[in-house]
């Protein structure tokens, strides 16, 4: 991709994976670089990810940045944020001293990825240089106290520790690469202005005015707000590919994978929740893994600059994230270019999959490419997600299947519902052969795993060896016949029971990653014992499918306490323990992943949720709360729940407002609204819209309660929901 494609408000941004309190200029490579040092430990830094550095609100445009930054006692906290686009306002205060602020340093660094020369005017306390055609200038509303030359960052902080702050040997008006140095004793705190122009003339006057403008207001706080800024700070620049994508978290050093690593789970994640707030970031990370589709079929596992774990994939969950991200956007291109990807890996799972050939899959390693662990049970396991789970512990790796000799019940609910989002899939496209075709093969394997599954014993689904004996230990994916649709009433009850029992998967944060009677479940260590946000959003979608709300709401309100005791502290923790709730109690956590934006999208669902099978849905039921700009299938909108009613509003204007409690779901407003309305309404509810009303119709029933031209009373609903129709004048 060329930076270029990108939008203008996206140039500026954080961009590189390494420098978080960085921002850079995308299309010339300019970078901003903050670096402090602090003379009681004769150390410099520029921030690196880590324990010194806490995410605060990031705009998904970059519009604006906080991060609060640590170092040696000193905190400061820093900003950044765009009066327009092509201008940057970096700005700090110190909110903490660890020393005399004399002996507290910070340069603001500037370079280029072009090689340009920057000059200082010590007259006009402008530092200016162009890159090819673009010019830059940097204002400072305090100046610098010095400004020095270097031949790069690691060269700056080499000076202060060598030589400290009083060090002038490096003064110079003009160079590559550039500090301007201050102290947090003349400046505790500081504004600087870095703008972009045709002309050096322009990139002055904007970055003079930029200094003059009103300070950016924050980002709310709230669900979608967390969501944004977890996504937002993991969005980086991928210099090997040229493209911008969402890493699992950009603490992780990325060195290792030579620069970038795309995991497919959670790349598909990822879409789905910048889907919320931004449709392009959606689709680059669905180009990711589409582009990296192998020759047989399947999707990998991961892909990096050093790897590519072709011979494994994950758990097919791209397909559902694709159909999540049509029905909030209604965009068909989307199922145009992901379509027949997705049928391909649908079919690469039953070729390479079913080892002892009875039609049912295991997960595996083929013979392709040379990726690390092929041929082996632990590359069998990262196909299944969940790397070290016990739920393996009894399997063995079949070396002439080049499969476990282990039925995972999973995997065999997630394929099902992979057929029936494909078929959702084709009928939108008009490809109704194909569609009939996902169908049958997803009523098939949904009749197959209520009856080959389950363990009567013990009253829940397990997985199975090839021996026909159920494997000792259960996890979460033994509730994922629900979300294929494939559990009994009888059997839907007893993993209820399951669900609340707190010796196996109650408690009070959600589902541990093994059941807490498991004697591996006291090893807290990855996917033996600790709570992961992927495990508590698939089993709510299964509650939710079949209509089971007090467990599903009871599920989404844990995971919602689970998150907000960690986001406190501004920490996404990769996974929970599940007695305590901490994130970080044991150093196999990451603290600020990206998947874990799923609790928070849970918690968003308790207004507006964006439901595979029933579409687009309003929730009233709760306290008061506002929730927008958020994307919903007519586009931008604001959420509002106030007095027990809910509305919808776009551009400041009333789409649809209602009092019906406790949901509206099937939601569909064009030329005509359709909505399905729940069971056991009480007459007299209301439906109001902006538009004029034309006629009303209620399960078929022509509706004659019009108050207004704008507003249509409600007739008492029965044992079953019913769909209410209503066209416009």
């Amino acid at each position: 991709m060329n930076p270029h494609s990108l939008p203008l408000v996206r140039h500026w941004s954080t961009w590189d994976a390494a420098r978080p309190a960085e921002i850079m200029h995308l299309t010339s490579m300019v970078r901003v670089t903050p670096v402090a040092y602090a003379t009681s430990l004769g150390r410099a830094t520029h921030f690196p990810p880590g324990r010194n550095v806490v995410y605060g609100p990031h705009a998904i445009d970059s519009s604006f940045v906080e991060l609060t930054l640590s170092h040696a006692g000193t905190q400061l906290r820093w900003s950044y944020s765009k009066p327009e686009p092509n201008t940057a306002l970096a700005s700090w205060s110190a909110t903490k001293f660890g020393e005399w602020g004399l002996r507290f340093w910070v340069a603001l660094c500037l370079s280029s990825g072009e090689g340009g020369i920057w000059r200082y005017d010590a007259t006009e306390h402008i530092l200016h240089g162009s890159v090819g055609p673009a010019y830059f200038a940097v204002a400072c509303r305090k100046s610098p106290l010095l400004v020095s030359v270097h031949d790069d960052l690691q060269a700056l902080e080499r000076e202060f520790e060598e030589h400290g702050y009083w060090y002038l040997g490096s003064r110079s008006s003009e160079g590559r690469f550039m500090a301007l140095r201050f102290n947090l004793e003349e400046m505790p705190s500081n504004d600087i202005a870095i703008a972009h122009g045709g002309s050096h003339a322009e990139a002055c006057d904007r970055a003079r005015v930029a200094l003059q403008a009103p300070p950016m207001p924050k980002p709310a706080d709230d669900d979608l707000s967390a969501a944004r800024d977890i996504l937002a700070w993991n969005t980086v620049w991928d210099t090997r590919n040229s493209r911008p994508y969402t890493a699992c978290s950009r603490n992780w050093d990325l060195e290792k994978f030579g620069g970038f690593g795309v995991w497919l789970t959670d790349s598909a994640i990822s879409a789905l929740i910048h889907s919320s707030f931004d449709e392009e970031q959606a689709w680059e990370n669905i180009a990711a893994l589409l582009d990296a589709q192998t020759p047989e079929g399947n999707f990998p596992c991961l892909v990096t600059g050093n790897d590519n774990w072709r011979d494994r994939s994950q758990p097919p969950l791209v397909s559902l994230i694709i159909w999540l991200i049509y029905v909030r956007t209604g965009n068909i291109k989307l199922l145009e270019l992901a379509y027949d990807p997705l049928k391909r890996n649908h079919a690469w799972w039953w070729r390479n999959r079913d080892g002892n050939a009875n039609g049912v899959l295991e997960y595996g390693s083929s013979a392709a490419g040379e990726g690390l662990y092929m041929g082996t049970k632990l590359a069998a396991k990262n196909e299944s997600l969940m790397d070290n789970s016990p739920v393996h512990d009894e399997a063995q790796w079949n070396d002439k299947s080049r499969t476990l000799d282990c039925e995972d019940v999973g995997l065999n609910s997630l394929i099902t519902l992979d057929a029936e989002m494909l078929s959702f899939m084709a009928a939108a496209l008009g490809r109704e052969t194909e569609a009939g075709d996902h169908r049958a093969r997803a009523a098939a394997h949904r009749s197959k795993l209520s009856t080959h599954f389950w363990d009567d014993a013990r009253q829940i689904f397990a997985n199975r060896l090839w021996s026909g004996k159920f494997v000792k230990s259960l996890a979460p994916t033994s509730f994922f016949p629900m979300i294929a649709g494939a559990a009994t009433p009888s059997q839907e009850r007893d993993l209820l029971r399951h669900l609340t029992n707190p010796r196996t998967f109650g408690g009070r944060f959600g589902l541990p990653s093994i059941a807490r009677n498991d004697p591996a479940f006291s090893d807290n260590v990855y996917w033996r014992g600790r709570i992961w946000p992927i495990l508590n959003w698939l089993v709510w979608l299964g509650l939710k499918r079949n209509n089971h709300w007090a467990a599903a709401e009871s599920l989404r309100r844990k995971s919602l306490k689970l998150f907000a005791a960690s986001w406190r502290s501004r920490l996404a923790p990769e996974n929970f323990n599940a007695v305590t709730g901490e994130g970080l109690d044991q150093p196999d956590t990451d603290p600020f992943y990206s998947w874990t934006a799923l609790l928070p999208l849970m918690g968003m669902a308790g207004v507006l949720d964006i439901d595979p099978w029933k579409g687009w849905c309003l929730n009233n039921t709760g306290n008061d709360i506002e929730l927008g700009p958020v994307n919903t299938p007519i586009g931008s909108a604001h959420i509002s729940r106030r007095q027990g009613w809910i509305e919808v509003t776009c551009a400041g204007k009333l789409v649809v407002a209602s009092d019906v409690k406790p949901r509206l779901t099937h939601i569909s407003i064009a030329d005509r609204l359709a909505v399905m309305l729940p069971a056991g309404l009480a007459r007299g509810r209301s439906i109001r819209l902006s538009r004029p009303i034309a006629s009303a119709s209620q399960n078929g029933r022509k509706l004659k309660g019009l108050t207004s031209t704008h507003e249509i009373r409600l007739e008492q609903t029965g044992h079953k929901p019913e769909l209410l129709e209503i066209t416009f004048l």
